[in-house]
This record gives C-alpha cells, sequence and structure tokens, in this order.
C-alpha cells in the first residue's frame, strides 16, 4: 500500500513539475499555503477532511489579512465562498507536495488566485521607476488618486508619477 503511494506521488511529480511556478509570479499563494501547511501536524496531513477542515479554521481567523481572505475566499475556505477547489490543495498538502506545485495546480483553475499582489512600499529616495513593472506605476497613481490620461506606454507613467512626485513625496525625499 505504501509504494503505491510512493509511486502514484512520484508520479505526480514527475508530470506536474515541468515548469516550476516562481514565489514572486504568485506571492500571496505562497505565502498562505506556507503558513497553512506549517499549521498542520502530520497526524492532521494523514486525512484529507481533516486537512480541509482546518483551512476553514485557518480563514475564520479573526486576524485574516485582506489577502489570506481572498486566497480563502477563492479556494472554498470561507462560507461566503462561491466555488471551492479546497480537495485541489488539501490532497498534495496530505502528500507533502511542494508549494509551487501546489500554487501552479490552483493557478491553473483560478487564476485570481496568482493575481492577487501583495503591495509594495516603495522608497523613492531610492527606487528606480524604470525597473519598476507598469501594473506598478499605475498602482503609484491610482493611490495618489491621479489619472494619466494618454498614458501608452510606460515611460508616459513614469514622466506622469515623476511631475506629481513633488506634491504626494514632499517627507521622503
Amino acid at each position: 500500500m505504501d509504494f503505491k503511494i510512493f509511486l502514484s506521488t512520484l508520479l505526480y511529480l514527475t508530470f506536474n513539475c515541468v515548469a516550476a511556478l516562481k514565489k514572486e509570479d504568485c506571492e500571496v499563494c505562497f505565502t498562505v499555503v506556507e503558513k497553512f501547511s506549517a499549521t498542520l501536524t502530520s497526524a492532521m496531513k494523514e486525512d484529507k477532511k481533516l486537512i480541509e477542515d482546518e483551512f476553514k479554521k485557518f480563514c475564520k481567523n479573526s486576524k485574516v489579512s485582506g489577502y489570506r481572505s481572498n486566497t480563502c475566499y477563492y479556494l472554498g475556505g470561507l462560507e461566503t465562498s462561491a466555488t471551492g477547489i479546497l480537495s485541489e490543495m488539501s490532497r498534495p498538502l496530505q502528500f507533502n507536495v511542494p508549494t509551487d506545485v501546489i500554487c501552479r495546480k490552483l493557478k491553473k483553475l483560478d487564476g485570481q488566485i496568482c493575481d492577487l499582489r501583495y503591495d509594495k512600499q516603495i522608497d523613492f529616495k531610492t527606487v528606480d521607476l524604470k525597473k519598476l513593472k507598469v501594473r506598478d506605476l499605475k498602482k503609484i497613481l491610482n493611490d495618489w488618486e491621479e489619472d494619466c490620461e494618454g498614458c501608452l506606454e510606460k515611460t508616459d507613467y513614469i514622466r506622469r508619477i515623476t511631475e506629481l512626485m513633488p506634491k504626494y513625496v514632499r517627507d521622503e525625499l
């Protein structure tokens, strides 16, 4: 029996580890799965249903941040979740599958899981705006509640942020 589990896990890892997902590509999923996995005992990992119940408790935690809450919602760990793919996380956790494989599989089922990003704290003294992604540049403008009309290219966003910096970043410069 143990040999069958070992063989099935080995086959699963062989066929599913073609392209590992990087932590920065799916940072919230990685963090949530790793934190949750750390709360499980080896006895808990023996029962898939127990893992799912523990995840639901993990999600009900009053200290849950918005990002963890969204991940819980997408996986089906909250009572308000519209759908649930919780078994797609619990089964691999049962067999100690690496986090990158779990998140890659979850991403295939629901791409929103990897769309969640933590807010980056930008130090305007040292940041090179040219190295930021357009998504981050748009977020800066959005946080400042400013528009960038006619912005089509990255350089347009950089120019607009540079124009607005004296208004919003006085204390830091």
